[in-house]
């Protein structure tokens, strides 16, 4: 529901949301309830007997067994009320504000309370005859800390749903100006938080600009909504069913139109047309050299019992002070980046021309090898691994990308135009391509990477094509935020891009984002089902699959209805074009908050999908191939969606074994390669 107002201000946790902390506060306190009563059972006739302080202790007995009562009535009057109406309904839960507020006070009684307890328990000011029963004593000693413990939890409770920007002054600005105002106060939160958590990184020129970049998307993508965090994981369970219902009313027709699949397992029909580089054989050799270039960190991640072993044999110690075969730069002085990519990717020393391991914001590791299997000197580009690759990823506005043989309005991904241009510039700086070429001049130039890799690696390509006329990139897992739609369709003939399944990279821009929220608003408005429902409906959901009965049953019939979503912090105004509702709702890039120009992914893309095995299959047993294939336009991913396999598929070894699986299945997995045809 939208966020909570409290004490003059907006806090980032809801009314719906006390659910969960309620019952687990309740068993709490209703065991810290039977132990006090026996507690004062055992011991409060003793308490008369004390010498010095029994009135204080006689108070602190009686005082927390009806403190106790009073807030396990609470609790449970709050766990009633936030259980009501679905998230949107916040009329059903008006009364939980003033419940909330009863029980926050109550901690000023308890707080005095505990300090009486403390002084009984740990010091010598009251004098009973504690020796009388050590039960009671072990008892007492152990709820005071306790009681420390949970005003600890609550002070940080406290901090966790602060709303830096939802004080008062800040929630009235509905103006433009005000919000505008709102909309900097919001970018300046962010900024701060990013510096002090991220103070480790490198602070120049670069680290300022990521920062304000992220911190302006995450303003902007989110302003004029009302959210909390927990809204966003109640969507995030809703549109996954929402996406299911979807699939299979798609499925419905296509059986009851006898629509055929776009997608096929026939691998030579589907190359039938594409140029002889392109292919499936080369894009697994490269994937392979792409996963090296990650380092011993992706080594160690791979083999997480055995890495150290396989690493040992490779290590150059002491390096710092011994002559290097290999050009490399930024490595640490064992050369355990290096030792990891010759491992993986199984190259000798002559032919690793030049390694680059320096890892800041928009600056990427990348290695030059001579693959003598293919005849081509490869620029392997690493992937997002630390969190300065993340920054640099989420650097996603557009920025103008001119280069010869582009349209000239051509624009992309500002964090990835600075990772290419930094991969050229070393390239220049070493002259490692002149020299590869003079070395050897037959060789043609490939290009490959992975996730972030893949994005600089296209980009990079399209600045060297001019230079390399026959050079070739293979991306795999392009993020889809990457360049403007004209200039991805001129980088098809050169560019071989490999996407597997419901690869989240692969969807994930700030125009599918924006899109997801405008989803997301959707579906919390449309479900009538409690958020404590839906959550516990995802842990399910995750352990056994979305059910078909919870495809229908969980909307609300919409007919006939009307009115602002209260998820949306807006007040009406004159004209619709106006509203933030409107440009919150709507798909016209004209009224986009971040980017106004919309960016795809380059390539022609090879989207490889997990195939769902037919009735006879399943009935028989038999086996099949285990994916379908079929040739994407950069359209089709220019939606988020919500599933199971999201995160898995885009990690780069599940990428390689589903192209393993392929060539394997197909029976066109060869070891050895012939010289790539140009």
């Amino acid at each position: 529901m939208p966020a909570l107002r409290l004490f003059g201000r907006k806090w980032l946790a809801a009314s719906d949301d006390l659910v969960f902390p309620g019952l687990f506060e309740f068993a709490f306190r209703l065991i810290w309830l039977i132990l006090m009563g026996i507690v004062c059972y055992e011991y409060y006739t003793n308490t008369w007997a004390c010498s010095r302080g029994g009135e204080y202790v006689r108070s602190y007995l009686i005082g927390m067994i009806v403190l106790l009562s009073i807030i396990l009535i609470l609790c449970i009057a709050l766990v009633n009320r936030s259980a009501q109406g679905s998230i949107t309904d916040v009329h059903a839960r008006r009364h939980v504000a003033p419940l909330l507020k009863l029980k926050i006070f109550l901690i000023i009684p308890e707080f005095v309370l505990n300090v009486i307890g403390t002084i009984w328990a740990f010091s010598d000011l009251i004098e009973c005859n504690k020796a009388s029963g050590n039960f009671t004593v072990t008892v007492i000693e152990y709820l005071v800390v306790f009681d420390w413990i949970l005003f600890l939890l609550i002070i940080f409770g406290f901090i966790m749903v602060f709303d830096p920007v939802g004080s008062k002054r800040y929630i009235d600005l509905q103006e433009t100006p005000g919000e505008n105002i709102r909309h900097q106060k919001v970018i300046s939160v962010w900024q701060r938080r990013f510096r002090w958590i991220f103070c480790w990184i490198r602070s120049d020129e670069h680290r300022r600009e990521a920062f304000s970049a992220v911190a302006g998307i995450l303003s902007s993508l989110f302003r004029g909504t009302d959210l909390v965090p927990t809204d966003i994981m109640a969507g995030s369970i809703l549109l996954r069913v929402e996406q299911k219902k979807k699939t299979r009313d798609m499925r419905r027709i296509q059986s009851l139109y006898d629509t055929p699949s776009k997608y096929t397992t026939d691998i030579h029909k589907l190359f039938a047309t594409s140029p002889k580089w392109m292919n499936l054989e080369y894009a697994y050799h490269f994937l392979k050299l792409s996963m090296a270039s990650y380092g011993w960190p992706f080594l160690i991640y791979q083999h997480c019992t055995t890495g150290c072993c396989r690493l040992l044999p490779k290590l150059r110690c002491c390096s710092c002070f011994r002559r290097k075969t290999v050009e490399v730069t930024d490595d640490n002085c064992c050369m355990c980046n290096l030792a990891a990519f010759k491992y993986m990717s199984k190259a000798k020393d002559d032919n690793i021309l030049f390694a680059s391991f320096r890892n800041h914001i928009f600056e990427l590791p990348f290695c030059v090898i001579a693959d003598h299997q293919t005849s081509s000197i490869v620029i392997a580009i690493r992937g997002s691994i630390s969190l300065r690759d993340i920054f640099t990823d989420f650097t996603a506005a557009s920025d103008p990308f001119e280069v010869e043989g582009m349209p000239p309005d051509t624009s992309a991904h500002r964090g990835m135009i600075a990772g290419a241009n930094y991969v050229e510039k070393r390239l220049e700086e070493s002259d490692v391509l002149a020299k590869a070429f003079e070395r050897y001049p037959k060789y043609s130039l490939i290009i490959t990477g992975h996730s972030l890799g893949a994005g600089v690696a296209v980009l990079l390509g399209i600045k060297l094509r001019p230079q390399y006329g026959n050079l070739k990139v293979y991306a795999f897992s392009v993020p889809a935020g990457l360049i403007s739609r004209d200039a991805a369709r001129l980088t098809e003939s050169f560019v071989f891009t490999v996407g597997v399944g419901d690869d989240l990279v692969m969807r994930l821009g700030v125009d599918s984002i924006e899109n997801l929220r405008t989803n997301l608003l959707q579906v919390l408005r449309a479900s009538k089902l409690p958020k404590y429902r839906i959550l516990l409906n995802g842990c399910g959901y995750a352990l056994f699959g979305v059910p078909s009965g919870d495809l229908e049953s969980i909307w609300k019939d919409e007919t006939g209805s009307s009115g602002q979503s209260p998820l949306l912090n807006t007040r009406p105004v004159q004209t619709v074009a106006a509203s933030c509702e409107a440009a919150m709702l709507s798909r016209d890039i004209s009224v986009r908050r971040y980017s106004k120009t919309r960016l795809f992914t380059a390539g022609r893309i090879l989207h490889i999908a997990h195939r769902k095995k037919s009735k006879t299959e399943r009935k028989n047993g038999t086996g099949g191939p285990s994916f379908e294939m079929r040739w994407a336009t950069a359209e089709d991913f220019i939606e988020l969606r919500v599933m199971p396999r999201m995160l898995l598929d885009h990690l780069p070894e599940n990428v390689c074994k589903t192209l393993e699986t392929v060539l394997e299945e197909t029976g066109e997995h060869h070891e050895r390669f012939t010289t790539i045809v140009v």
